[in-house]
């Protein structure tokens, strides 16, 4: 006959089930600071603001949105830029596709309308991305000759169509839906940018193109061996670059009234840095698109604070090339 024997009157109470990633020492152990780097330096760049800068309007909501406002378009562009890089390509031709892009909006604009004006910049993104993915994706030549050559091709289109003039956009609801305006409290920048990060980041991490755009960056070679077409997918992430940047061109052209070829120049190498800095690898094969948001709000965060603080233009030039090299170092230590 079995016996079951009773418990001790004075055992201990088992101990309360408290998630550990919920406690102080849980999340501390969870950080990883390299995986987490952008993420610390974003609250630490802010704190550090704060606390300068509180007399200077840095914490007030103007400034805060304005902060946004001014990020929103590099944001757009580095979503794009995030597939490219992960893919172990680049493309340096963003910033002229999106001058090219405002300039052919505005001039399809005051033709035919707010409809022929999307379809011109749209056009511009199709375009420069099937050549670009053509030239690498079907002749085998590298991106950076390719992206390098086209930056001055869209350059100098943009420039010789218009005769370097400003092409001004009059119609109240291209400009107030492409910058100018809000979506209800929001002003509408924020909205075209948390959009952009929400799809991108959700077609990256969920999706079958995400999973081979990062599988080709990873390993070319294995990719392939598991069936998945890589060059299709250099052609596509190219391709989408462009159709990204020349959006981005539409916004600058929307926030800014007018088209002109000087519109998107240098932003590059602010989406690059931003890509980098939110833990994409510059060899690919890893991305995140929230980390690229994120990214570039510390870029246009201590843009904004350095110019409170009454940094001229050549010396905020020389804090965004170092933060260029501190990506590049943070890339190859990871």
């Amino acid at each position: 006959m079995s016996t079951t024997s009773a418990a001790p009157v004075n055992s201990p109470k088992p101990p309360t089930d408290r998630p550990r990633g919920l406690t102080p020492r849980g999340v501390l152990a969870r950080l990883d600071w390299r995986r987490d780097i952008i993420y610390i330096a974003f609250v630490v760049v802010f704190a550090f603001f704060s606390m300068l800068l509180s007399g200077d309007g840095f914490l007030s909501q103007t400034n805060l949105l304005n902060i946004l406002q001014q990020t929103a378009t590099i944001t757009v562009i580095a979503v794009g830029m995030t597939y490219v890089i992960a893919c172990a390509e680049i493309d340096l031709s963003v910033g002229s596709v999106a001058g090219l892009s405002s300039v052919c909006t505005a001039m399809a604009l005051s033709h035919w309308g707010p409809i022929a004006g999307i379809a011109a910049g749209i056009a511009v993104g199709l375009a420069v991305g099937t050549l670009n993915g053509g030239l690498v994706s079907l002749l085998g030549i590298p991106s950076f000759l390719v992206t390098l050559g086209m930056m001055g091709v869209a350059l100098g289109v943009a420039q010789w169509m218009t005769n370097s003039a400003p092409q001004p956009i009059l119609n109240d609801t291209f400009n107030l839906t492409f910058g100018s305006g809000d979506f209800g409290p929001i002003p509408s920048l924020v909205v075209w940018m948390v959009v952009f990060v929400a799809v991108g980041a959700i077609v990256l991490a969920k999706t079958r193109f995400g999973r081979h755009v990062l599988a080709t960056g990873g390993n070319r070679t294995a990719a392939e061996f598991t069936g998945v077409n890589t060059k299709r997918v250099k052609f596509q992430v190219l391709l989408l670059s462009s159709v990204v940047a020349a959006v981005a061109g539409m916004l600058y052209a929307g926030r800014l009234q007018s088209g002109r070829f000087q519109w998107g120049s240098g932003d590059e190498l602010s989406a690059i840095a931003a890509v980098i800095l939110g833990g994409t690898s510059l060899f690919g094969g890893r991305g995140t698109v929230i980390g690229t948001m994120v990214g570039a709000l510390l870029i246009g965060l201590i843009n904004n604070g350095l110019v409170l603080a009454g940094l001229d233009i050549s010396q905020q030039q020389v804090i965004r090339g170092a933060i260029i090299i501190v990506a590049v170092a943070l890339a190859r230590r990871k």
